[in-house]
């Protein structure tokens, strides 16, 4: 299998090299809420054969982040069981990008000269998957993209071989929204008729920035006015920057500040640090809200230093990723998009880990759900 590839992928290797020159430099960029999908395999697909081995390269945007952490785990530990069940063996090589573009191209560039199987994506830079796919479609190498998004062009670019498994951006966001406009002030703290908040971004261009930002307040506003104190600030999902931008809003807005929104938990855990620094308490005189439901801030929650997060399903998400990777490894042809849905977190329980099923797209469907729901244009 590996044999037919070799000359084919090393020619596509160096043509990936000259392509990903030209984009190396660009800046990284509710769900439907209906019941997911019974997602059976289809009886005309073909099972894995035992006692075969694949090669699987895994390009993860970068290895110090909590969420990412998690993720990667539970894949190799997924990959591992399904191996042992299956009596196939699954070589999994995992990549670190060091959130470096450069860094992961090479990564990728050599996946493809290697002759991998298949490679799962974690893309340092979303805007350049089309390059990837391109690239990976010459060299007949299967493409799984997770955790980041990359626009709906990009998807149409090899249908069948090319999958995104994720969770809809939008639905974390206002989940947040929900979770302060159902408090009993509504976040208002000092009874003014409106909320003032600070807003740690993630990284510029990111679509899950982008998304629980603008949704998160947005579904705020439908219950109470908010106004945003500053400019939002990129903390690029990392503690000790979203430690230092809540301190200094803190010291320059005081008490007027009655709502920190993060963009992730990571984030979040550093506003926690700065709040204790200024003298402040979560659920007393301030709230705060992140998202992915890390062990540390599930710890908060239980005792009642945490206002709420939303467990962004690296179980699920790992699994369907798994499972989805080796129906194309068997030969078989899959949607466009895999989703699962957030899971708004309000104590420990609720962020309890159990296999879900999830929602199967084609690019036509998510564009009409996407502007049916959000009278939006899919990014």
């Amino acid at each position: 299998m590996k044999t037919s590839k070799k000359l084919l992928t090393i020619l596509v290797a160096f043509a990936m090299v000259i392509t990903f020159a030209a984009c190396g430099n660009k800046t990284p960029a509710e769900s439907s809420g209906a019941p997911a999908s019974e997602s059976q395999p289809e009886s005309s697909e073909k099972p894995a054969e035992a006692g075969k081995s694949y090669d699987i390269g895994v390009a993860i945007y970068q290895y110090n982040d909590n969420f990412m952490t998690q993720y990667r785990e539970e894949l190799a530990k997924y990959f591992k069981e399904l191996g042992e069940k299956n009596g196939v063996t699954y070589n999994v090589e995992f990549q670190d990008g060091k959130n470096d573009q450069a860094t992961q191209t090479e990564q990728l560039n050599n996946f493809i000269a290697q002759g991998k199987d298949l490679i799962i994506a974690n893309l340092v830079d979303p805007t350049g998957a089309d390059q990837v796919i391109n690239s990976a479609k010459q060299a007949n190498i299967p493409v799984v993209l997770i955790n980041r998004e990359a626009n709906t062009e990009t998807m149409e670019i090899w249908p069948g071989k090319t999958t995104y498994v994720g969770v809809d951006a939008r639905q974390s966001g206002i989940y947040q929204g929900e979770i302060i406009a159902a408090l009993e002030k509504k976040g208002d703290i000092n009874g003014d008729g409106k909320v003032n908040y600070v807003m740690i971004m993630g990284d510029a261009g990111n679509v899950d920035a982008e998304q629980r930002t603008k949704y998160s307040v947005e579904t705020l506003q439908k219950t109470i006015p908010a106004e945003s104190l500053g400019e939002p600030q990129r903390g690029n999902w990392d503690q000790a920057k979203g430690q230092e931008i809540a301190a200094n809003a803190l010291s320059q807005y005081g008490k007027d500040v009655e709502v920190i929104f993060c963009n992730n938990d990571g984030m979040a855990l550093g506003a926690k640090q700065a709040i204790d620094g200024a003298g402040r308490k979560v659920n007393e005189d301030i709230y705060l809200v992140g998202v992915d439901a890390l062990p540390e801030v599930i710890e908060l929650l239980g005792k009642g230093e945490f206002t709420g997060t939303v467990l962004n399903d690296y179980f699920n998400q790992a699994h369907t990723a798994a499972e989805v990777a080796i129906k194309l490894l068997d030969g078989n042809d899959v949607s466009s998009y895999y989703w699962h849905d957030y899971v708004k977190v309000l104590k420990p329980e609720d962020a309890e880990l159990k296999r879900l099923d999830y929602k199967e797209e084609s690019v036509e469907e998510y564009n009409k759900r996407i502007e049916e729901q959000y009278g939006d244009a899919a990014k």
